[in-house]
């Protein structure tokens, strides 16, 4: 047995060969049984696919970096259901492509932020977060309130319902009009006001 792991020790081609066999049956192993687990594949109780105005949003959120310092998931810890709310469920982002998961929180976490504050307070905290938080740190994005762009909202919905997301056909072909004088301050608040709003906040 001795000679046989040291003849692997001494040959690197085998031992990588090896090593990747055993991460990818391992990762596998683990892996493979959550597609099948219905807490993780099916949507909770109040899950709805993103309008075409908040999934513009959320490309809003995406392009301008937000998630570089906000995390979307509140681990079941005391310290953390405390300060945001119901910790996060599998469910909630199974129409989610891809999650906001994250895990870097120079702003706070995001995951229970809709409806804890009204629409104007978004808007005025996006364009200049120091207005109604004097101590942020968060910078500001002034240039979000010009038109939102939707000549290729009607291509997203069609791909994302390739993933599973149930867009059904009218609600693909009314997108362009539901977005006709939307802004993308608009749209990136729709989507904040819907972010964790499916589990009810206990607290």
């Amino acid at each position: 047995m001795g000679f046989k792991i040291e003849m692997i020790e001494k040959n690197v081609g085998l031992l990588i060969v090896l090593t990747l066999l055993t991460v990818s049956v391992g990762g596998l192993l683990e892996i493979v049984p959550l597609f099948f687990q219905h807490s993780t594949t099916e949507p909770v109780e109040g899950v709805k696919p993103y309008t075409p105005v908040q999934l513009v949003g959320r490309d809003v959120y995406i392009r301008e970096g937000c998630y570089n310092c906000h995390s979307q998931m509140i681990r079941p810890f005391r310290s953390e259901t405390e300060r945001y709310g119901h910790y996060s469920v599998a469910g909630e982002f199974v129409y989610d492509h891809p999650f906001q998961w994250g895990s870097k929180r120079t702003g706070p976490d995001l995951a229970r932020v809709g409806g804890r504050y009204s629409d104007q307070w978004q808007k005025v905290h996006l364009i200049n977060p120091r207005d109604v938080v004097p101590e942020s740190n968060m910078p500001g994005f002034y240039w979000l309130d010009r038109p939102a762009t939707s000549s290729d909202i009607e291509l997203k919905m069609k791909a994302l319902r390739k993933v599973g997301v149930p867009y059904t056909d009218a609600e693909i072909a009314g997108a362009k009009k539901e977005l006709e004088g939307k802004t993308e301050l608009d749209c990136i608040v729709a989507y904040l006001q819907n972010m964790g709003t499916a589990i009810k906040d206990k607290r």
